[in-house]
């Protein structure tokens, strides 16, 4: 389980390296506009999913106020890093929301008891030392506000995936929990969205749909991986995201990244191994 949890991991994080190229080639269009389209086409998906699936509509009452915690944590989290990305370097807000898999760990100790190992803390820790090789952050004082949003989004990230778990360990469904976080986000967006509407070209629409398209691989994927491992055994390999995007960012934008960048690359994999290699010994 834990490996098929770490391998949804990993097709998820390449799902949102995707999703980023898409809203970087789709333009000049208002964050909060991009944020609609990158759960409207989540919401048609796991309809037709669910429609197909049989697992149903209909969600516990007890599960309720669980999936809107959800909802609402994952909503502040793309918010969040959506407006740290139009405020901040991209790279102070990239750094930024790789915050989410410390969270992850202490939201699993508090909510789910999931205690981690010290070599789990520590690689976690190195994986965040080898991000900032890659991103090289560099704040000013002027941009402290846009980089408390950007933490709390990324704790609110770190919340939603938590929530995520606990409810798959209740009985529900990935669709079902895509589903109500999509809607949910796109009936919050839905007013800003009318009211700040930019004309978009058939390019741009068409970027903006495969964004969405990407997202929803990326949203199911993460929903299913949190539901098959713990949080502490996966959120490491979320870092695998940084590392697509600078391939993406090199293929498609020809961005070269410096020694700094591949060291931090070296860093990112190379705990990732020891990782899996130490979880295989103790299977």
């Amino acid at each position: 389980m834990k490996n098929k949890g770490i391998l949804l991991i990993l097709m998820s994080a390449f799902c949102f390296a995707l999703m980023n190229m898409f809203v970087k080639l789709s333009g000049d269009i208002p964050s909060i506009q991009k944020s609609f389209f990158r759960n409207l086409v989540a919401v048609f998906i796991a309809f037709g999913i669910l429609q197909r699936s049989g697992y149903g509509f209909q969600i516990e009452r007890k599960n309720i106020p669980l999936l809107l915690g959800r909802s609402v944590c994952g909503t502040i989290g793309i918010i969040a890093n959506f407006y740290a990305v139009d405020h901040l370097v991209l790279s102070d807000a990239s750094i930024i929301q790789k915050l989410s898999p410390f969270f992850v760990i202490i939201f699993s100790f508090f909510l789910l008891k999931e205690k981690p190992s010290r070599l789990e803390i520590l690689s976690i820790v190195i994986a965040f030392v080898g991000t900032l090789f890659i991103v090289k952050p560099s704040f000013q004082n002027t941009q402290m506000t846009a980089g408390m949003v950007a933490f709390i989004g990324a704790m609110g990230a770190g919340m939603a995936y938590t929530m995520v778990r606990m409810l798959s360990q209740r009985g529900v469904k990935s669709p079902q929990i895509v589903l109500y976080f999509s809607l949910f986000s796109c009936l919050f967006a839905l007013p800003f969205f009318i009211l700040d509407f930019h004309p978009m070209s058939l390019q741009q629409i068409m970027f903006l749909l495969l964004a969405g398209l990407a997202a929803s691989g990326g949203q199911f994927a993460v929903t299913s991986a949190y539901s098959h491992a713990a949080g502490k055994d996966i959120s490491l390999y979320d870092y695998a995201q940084v590392v697509f995007a600078a391939l993406l960012g090199f293929i498609v934008f020809q961005e070269i990244p410096d020694v700094w960048s591949l060291l931090g690359y070296l860093i990112i994999f190379g705990i990732a191994l020891v990782m899996f290699v130490k979880k295989q010994k103790s299977i």
